[in-house]
């Protein structure tokens, strides 16, 4: 079936059911960046096609699923600085942050199905996404802080988060932007060359967003949460500061070349 035909039943006015939703949700589905990791795209945008399906079901928007997402990943924060931590509670706010985030790819998959996409629903999925990557870390602190869970040291940890996650989603964000002003016709980054699918996927896995949600599962079992907080953090850090001498070399030479001026 060519695009243009895909496009046409995507936007069709006719109501259908929850298994012809998933057929044309499937058929239509968006490209994935190149680089998007493993989780991210093979786990959570297919959980989010599913809850795509049942949110066309139940007549809600796109923003109301958006909406949806917000109130479970910020009830999963709000837990994390006022309870202690416990199996329940780690069990809890894993389980509400793997939600959101798989109605945080359904938003858009549900846009696409309805022929509802806008820059207002962007804008609004964009301004979730910045507030929980600074809140997370934060409230995690807030928390372990308050119940004396941890060394005090240790707090500097969630501080390294908050720098990294909110500084590496503005770069991305803005890289992009800046990438499509200068190179109107180039709309994603340059490809990895010739490295498999699988292998760019996994080596961004310690820094998909999906697996730190699923981290928390573990957080009554606080020696082991803390390592692989710990290390996830670490390696999110030096993949920031990687990304970012990458990105300003990249945007140095669009400078550079007068055909990016013209």
């Amino acid at each position: 079936m060519s695009t243009s035909n895909i496009d046409s039943e995507l936007h069709s006015n006719a109501r259908y059911g929850y298994t012809e939703a998933i057929r044309r949700l499937s058929a239509g589905r968006k490209y994935t960046g190149q680089n998007a990791p493993a989780y991210s795209r093979f786990v959570n945008r297919r959980l989010g096609r599913y809850l795509a399906g049942l949110a066309y079901c139940a007549g809600l928007s796109p923003n109301a699923v958006t909406g949806i997402s917000a109130l479970m990943t910020f009830c999963a924060i709000t837990l994390l600085a006022v309870a202690p931590p416990t199996v329940l509670l780690g069990g809890t706010v894993g389980t509400l942050l793997v939600l959101g985030y798989a109605l945080d790819s359904a938003d858009g998959q549900l846009a696409r199905l309805l022929g509802r996409g806008s820059v207002a629903g962007e804008w609004l999925d964009h301004m979730v996404d910045a507030l929980k990557v600074s809140a997370l870390p934060l409230a995690l602190m807030v928390g372990l802080f308050r119940f004396n869970s941890v060394p005090s040291w240790w707090l500097v940890v969630p501080l390294v988060a908050t720098v990294s996650g909110s500084g590496l989603f503005f770069g991305m964000i803005l890289t992009e932007q800046l990438r499509r002003q200068h190179e109107p016709t180039k709309m994603t980054s340059k490809s990895a060359g010739d490295i498999p699918l699988w292998t760019r996927s996994l080596m961004v896995l310690p820094m998909d967003y999906g697996i730190l949600c699923i981290t928390f599962l573990l957080f009554g079992f606080l020696p082991v949460f803390l390592i692989i907080y710990t290390l996830i953090t670490a390696l999110t850090l030096c993949f920031f500061v990687l990304a970012a001498r990458k990105w300003f070399i990249e945007l140095k030479r669009l400078d550079e070349d007068p055909k990016s001026r013209s």
